[in-house]
């Protein structure tokens, strides 16, 4: 089967051929617009963005990634672009290297190719991750680089279809005043807008993006799983219409968007609920608990469910978290 062609970032920018912020002690105008650059970890978001990069007119030199699966998506996605070791990739990398590598593995990376020498002065080093701000690239500020986080997001396939989801998404950007001009100006190459997040705050914005995206997941398999124990065939079919009107609700209406047994008080149902996933699928119990209950919560305090109509539902919540814990 031949690969699938690949798509461009819609409505790219392109890189002009103006000079951009000037490196520490060297003049502006030596600074290109179009940066070389170099990608350490061909994972779904680096191949990614270094393919987006690339079609915002930018130099991919070389990229690193040594599982097979990595060498697949670089196949893929930067064919043209020569696989090398990170230092070499670090080396090549003349004016911007992206390191998109795990959250735990970053300090490790970074510490070793400070430590290589395969770091320069005036080198911009970018990290991919949403937990991690600045103090993570420490060792390659020590070595005179400078340091940028630069998360997006979005959730990644690795494949060309997430170039075309690129336009338009928001980036986590946490950099030095002064570097600020050209991180606005990256982010808005590959189609984004910037949203500038303290170096304190990166563990809170990258908690908020995991807790909505990543349990939403989890949470919407739960729902098909459990249509499938009821006897739904096809439990995608009943859960997309549902699930989109939920979300496009809630993003434009916020807590009024709530409906539902919870936010009606309706303990009986709540209880019946929890009797019959008990006695199906009790690993479903303690997150429905924990769900309802928080639910309930913001309910109450958006003015949805009176305290008094909530008593009866949060007696049954109560009742049920003891006999979980028990």
């Amino acid at each position: 089967m031949s690969a699938p062609s690949r798509p461009r970032p819609a409505a790219p920018r392109r890189a002009a051929a103006t000079a951009g912020p000037a490196r520490p002690g060297v003049p502006a105008a030596t600074t290109p617009r179009t940066l070389t650059v170099g990608v350490l970890g061909a994972g779904r978001v680096g191949a990614v963005l270094g393919a987006a990069l690339a079609a915002a007119g930018h130099r991919v030199v070389a990229a690193a990634g040594a599982s097979g699966a990595s060498r697949a998506r670089l196949a893929l996605l930067l064919p043209a672009v020569p696989r090398r070791s990170a230092t070499a990739v670090a080396r090549a990398a003349t004016d911007l290297l992206l390191i998109a590598v795990p959250d735990d593995a970053l300090a490790g990376v970074v510490t070793a190719l400070a430590e290589s020498g395969a770091l320069r002065p005036g080198q911009l080093v970018a990290h991919t991750s949403g937990a991690h701000g600045l103090a993570v690239l420490d060792p390659a500020v020590a070595v005179g680089a400078r340091p940028l986080a630069l998360h997006p997001a979005m959730t990644f396939t690795g494949t060309p279809d997430d170039l075309g989801r690129l336009a338009g998404i928001s980036y986590g950007v946490t950099a030095p005043a002064d570097l600020r001009p050209l991180a606005a100006r990256l982010v808005a190459d590959l189609g984004g807008v910037p949203e500038w997040i303290g170096e304190a705050d990166r563990p809170l914005y990258h908690a908020a993006l995991a807790h909505g995206a990543n349990h939403l997941v989890t949470l919407v398999n739960e729902a098909a799983d459990r249509l499938r124990d009821a006897g739904v065939t096809q439990p995608e079919k009943v859960l997309a219409p549902l699930l989109r009107a939920a979300l496009e609700n809630a993003l434009r209406l916020g807590d009024d968007a709530l409906t539902g047994p919870v936010s009606r008080g309706d303990a009986g149902t709540v209880e019946r609920h929890l009797d019959r996933l008990a006695a199906t699928a009790p690993e479903s119990v303690a997150p429905y608990l924990a769900l309802a209950r928080r639910t309930a919560d913001r309910a109450i305090a958006a003015g949805r469910l009176r305290p008094a109509d909530a008593a009866s539902l949060l007696g049954v919540l109560a009742d049920s978290q003891r006999e979980v814990a028990a």
